[in-house]
């Protein structure tokens, strides 16, 4: 197949990465039986399920009404929010916040939406230094790399990738003990936590009713973040919010379980403004930045149920073609059957159309998604949208395919057609073909066509029947 488009080169470049493809196929496999146990303890577990979707959709019909409450809450308890109408805007803000303020130590929990912004750049370019205090994504950092995953950032890497990186980066003694790797990483970044000033996080969930943040971590950075330097930012979509308080137990029923088969997360932390006068710690400063960057064009569309998404990562762990490729083929921050919508719906001039293609469309991320988000529809969809960006000969191609599926004398002709043009490679399966047949079988698992075909089989039996008759 030939690589001549960066995706295609990204594709042909993950699949022969053995090492990688192995990788993420064990860690999303075992992902997938953790998260079918993890459902299999809920009682009514589809009800649950209808009922998130139904809040996030209820949600985002209202969403500016939600808004409005959540900004009022937060502002009430003393915290200060901005609003950001793109990615620029988003950095800049924070930015400002930090050197206004004389702040230089910056720790971050795990924010895909930071990701998404290039927020480390902004800091580093202002003169500040993040440190990412998730295990995977400071690993991803000192490594000079980028998540894979939206929750596993190193799905993709071995011990001896890790070990080399922190033996680089820290002058450490080299080691593939996961266990002595993690303390490792704990002495270095507690020495860092206790020196910062600054602390950025993102949201998975803001409830409109009370202002109230909610985290979701399994590390104990994420709260540290959160509750050790005198300012905190708060980096969140504007779909992230949720009506009440008491929606967000169902949400937090079903977003470990639907990531890593966990009850719940090791730490809910929710935060309602900055610190008080009777609280042990907090942050003296809480800002939210509420951030569109492309949401609200998504809202006001057909695709507005893409934006139901928490973040789970469930639908990644079940797609073939991510299996196969890994995260840093799409060329996205958010990779996997969401990012195939996500990343072309909130940057329609980014050259992505390929991404909604990259899908089998088997539907097991439609099964997977804990908020029933029909993500195969959806893809299907954005494909009609951005079929003018086909090649010709596939748009002439295809138009032919229809054609011949319209007509029983053409179909039976292409059948005896496609029995000389594909080579079997000894076990039944076809291995090569010519002009864009290779291309359709060198990725893909095709069967040589039999001899006799089912129509041709049925007509005999047919046949023998009338005599017998």
């Amino acid at each position: 197949m030939s690589a001549s488009t960066p995706f295609q080169q990204r594709v042909a470049a993950a699949v022969a990465d053995k090492r990688v493809v192995r990788a993420v196929h064990l860690a999303t496999l075992k992902k997938v039986e953790a998260r079918e146990a993890g459902m299999d303890q809920l009682r009514d577990f589809e009800q649950i399920r209808s009922l998130a979707a139904q809040v996030k959709q209820h949600t985002l019909d209202y969403l500016p009404r939600y808004l409005e409450q959540f900004v009022e809450q937060i502002e009430g308890r003393g915290g200060a929010v901005h609003f950001a109408p793109d990615a620029e805007a988003a950095r800049r803000i924070i930015c400002d916040i930090a050197t206004s303020r004389g702040l230089k130590r910056v720790v971050k929990s795990k924010s895909m939406t930071s990701e998404e912004i290039h927020l480390n750049q902004a800091l580093e370019a202002v003169g500040l230094r993040p440190v990412e205090t998730d295990l995977g994504e400071f690993i991803v950092q000192i490594d000079h790399d980028t998540p894979s995953h939206i929750v596993t950032p190193i799905i993709h890497k071995d011990r001896r990738q890790i070990a080399l990186a922190m033996q680089r980066e820290l002058g450490c003694e080299y080691t593939e003990d996961p266990t002595e790797l993690t303390m490792i990483a704990r002495r270095h970044l507690r020495e860092i936590f206790r020196n910062c000033d600054l602390g950025i996080s993102g949201v998975n969930f803001g409830v409109a009713e009370t202002g109230t943040l909610c985290i979701c971590t399994n590390e104990g950075n994420g709260r540290l973040t959160v509750s050790r330097p005198r300012v905190h930012v708060a980096l969140m979509g504007i779909e992230k919010v949720i009506p009440r308080m008491r929606d967000l137990p169902v949400f937090l029923k079903l977003l470990a379980r639907s990531s890593t088969g966990q009850p719940l997360t090791v730490y809910t932390t929710l935060i309602s403004g900055p610190k008080r006068l009777q609280d042990a710690d907090g942050p003296e400063e809480l800002h939210v930045v509420l951030m569109d960057a492309g949401r609200s064009d998504i809202w006001a569309g057909e695709f507005r149920e893409v934006l139901r998404c928490i973040r789970c990562g469930a639908c990644l762990n079940a797609c073939p073609v991510y299996r196969n490729i890994g995260g840093h083929a799409y060329g996205s921050v958010y990779p996997g059957p969401i990012g195939a919508l996500l990343t072309p719906l909130l940057h329609p001039a980014g050259g992505h159309e390929e991404l909604p293609r990259a899908s089998s469309l088997c539907g097991a991320c439609g099964v997977a998604c804990p908020v029933k988000i029909d993500i195969p529809d959806l893809l299907v969809r954005l494909r009609a949208q951005t079929h003018r960006s086909h090649p010709l000969a596939k748009r002439v191609a295809m138009r032919m395919w229809l054609w011949a599926m319209k007509s029983p004398l053409v179909f039976r002709l292409g059948q005896r057609l496609l029995r000389g043009l594909l080579k079997d490679g000894g076990d039944g399966w076809a291995t090569d073909g010519p002009g864009p047949l290779r291309a359709w079988t060198q990725p893909r698992d095709l069967p040589i066509p039999p001899k006799r075909s089912f129509r041709a089989i049925w007509q005999a039996e047919l046949s023998n029947e009338d005599k017998r008759g």
